[in-house]
């Protein structure tokens, strides 16, 4: 397992705007799908964004499609997610996490292993 790190979470108005970053102790990330996750309370974990490092395939789950964006930075072994049109619903611990896997892993909890901390964003309406 690598030690990941996520960073970024904080309170904003609802239509604002948050970025997360996310930063993994390996350093070749190329055989590696990273993601993004959440977890309101009283709620499951979600997948809301993934990708597989090396190709840059991405997915997204239908409630952020046009707000949220993936992007990553292979020197800093650093995962980002831009989080635009903030939504009170979108209210959650986010969480990262990483899995060795050739391409883009299915974006859902039980198939990653290393998890970071988690980030809070609350967003007020």
């Amino acid at each position: 397992q690598v030690q990941v790190v996520e960073s970024g979470g904080g309170l904003v108005q609802a239509g604002g705007s948050l970025r997360l970053s996310c930063s993994v102790s390996e350093l070749n990330l190329d055989y590696y799908s990273m993601g993004w996750f959440r977890q309101a309370p009283g709620k499951d974990r979600e997948g809301v964004a993934c990708i597989g490092w090396k190709g840059g395939i991405t997915y997204y789950v239908d409630s952020v499609k046009g707000r949220f964006t993936l992007s990553r930075d292979n020197a800093k072994s650093t995962l980002y997610l831009q989080m635009d049109s903030l939504k009170p619903e979108d209210t959650a611990t986010y969480y990262c996490a990483a899995e060795p896997h050739r391409g883009l892993r299915a974006c859902i909890p039980s198939r990653y292993t290393s998890w970071g901390q988690g980030t809070q964003v609350t967003v007020s309406s």
